[in-house]
């Protein structure tokens, strides 16, 4: 099969998402999908980042809210602390079982069939190898924030800038800069490297059984004998994640103001009568409250997810397609949309068709 392009990779990406989606539309599919991408990341970037900020800007402004509510401040401590840990051990958990579902999201977009026991099975091993490379991928990305950010402390520190700041202000500001722009560039190269380690190492993985360190090496090979072809993907996959961000965005804004005003209209019902029957807040009311905001954060979350199916279809089928011209391996099974028997063959559902080339 003859490489082509990012922009030529686009057709049939589409063409794929429209067969294994909407020619025939079943539930079932699109909820196992929207489950497999949400764990698997591949809704990475629906603003994490402001979520975490408004988290802690609400959390600094309510410092005053336990004593003003009659809540043993006591009892606030032994909840922030059992979360903390809880969200650390529920973290990793989530971190291996998205790397598992990152093999079952593979397999269902080249069998055109979701199949959630039947990959998961199979990949384990995998699943594994992935999960190990991810944690040391966070660690030294933890790590190298701390030294990106603790160096340049340290050194303003150490001069005495901070105690005298105005006297040091136009080093204060383009140190600043400097930080700001290693920071930069650090992210920018941290989310590149996930971003080819998902599209590009994550089916040699599959398909070869290999593990993440040979997958670069060979993706490391491909890139330099083709730089122009895979600078034109990212730049491309950009254009397209922002593309599709907008409109995922404002489609889970329309679902999320339909999904508030009853949620918060119960809430403060809920409230009112609770306040009527004498209710206080404790540790029953308190996990009762936590336990009900989970699930509802759970049905909105699965909404979301649902109507971003489309696109957790599409990415992925687009870096199959476009690294399927430089990977013969991986060509051979999307055509075919059956996966080789060492991976597990599997039978192909029933009226499941292969895309056509379209180069």
């Amino acid at each position: 099969m003859v490489p082509i392009t990012a922009t030529d990779a686009i057709t049939p990406a589409i063409e794929h998402t429209r067969r294994q989606l909407f020619q025939r539309f079943r539930l079932g599919q699109w909820t196992k999908m929207a489950f497999v991408g949400l764990l698997a990341g591949e809704l990475g970037g629906n603003g994490c980042g402001n979520s975490y900020s408004d988290f802690s800007r609400h959390a600094g402004a309510a410092h005053g809210l336990p004593g003003s509510l009659g809540i043993d401040p006591a009892l606030i401590a032994a909840f922030i602390t059992t979360g903390v840990v809880a969200a650390f051990a529920i973290g990793i958990i989530f971190l291996y079982i998205g790397s598992v579902m990152r093999f079952v999201l593979f397999d269902s977009i080249v069998t055109r069939e979701c199949r959630i026991r039947w990959s998961w099975s199979r990949r384990l091993g995998a699943g594994w190898r992935y999960f190990v490379w991810k944690l040391l991928y966070v660690l030294l990305a933890l790590a190298g924030v701390a030294i990106l950010v603790g160096i340049p402390v340290a050194v303003a520190f150490a001069h005495g800038w901070f105690k005298e700041p105005k006297e040091h202000l136009p080093a204060l500001i383009s140190g600043g800069v400097i930080v700001f722009l290693m920071f930069f560039v650090f992210f920018v190269a941290t989310a590149l490297i996930l971003v080819l380690t998902k599209d590009f190492v994550i089916p040699q993985m599959a398909l070869d059984d290999v593990d993440v360190m040979e997958g670069w090496r060979r993706l490391w090979i491909m890139m330099k004998a083709d730089q122009g072809a895979y600078i034109g993907y990212i730049a491309m996959k950009i254009v397209l994640a922002i593309v599709v961000g907008i409109l995922i965005g404002f489609a889970s804004l329309i679902v999320g103001l339909i999904f508030a005003v009853p949620t918060v209209g119960l809430g403060v019902f809920a409230l009112i009568m609770g306040k009527t029957a004498g209710l206080v807040w404790n540790a029953y009311t308190i996990t009762v409250a936590a336990v009900v905001g989970c699930v509802l954060l759970g049905i909105f979350l699965y909404l979301i997810s649902l109507i971003a199916v489309p696109a957790i279809v599409f990415f992925p089928a687009y870096a199959m397609y476009f690294f399927a011209g430089r990977y013969p391996r991986l060509s051979e099974v999307l055509y075919s949309g059956q996966l080789p028997a060492a991976a597990g063959r599997q039978p192909a559902a029933h009226g499941q068709q292969s895309v056509p080339h379209n180069p």
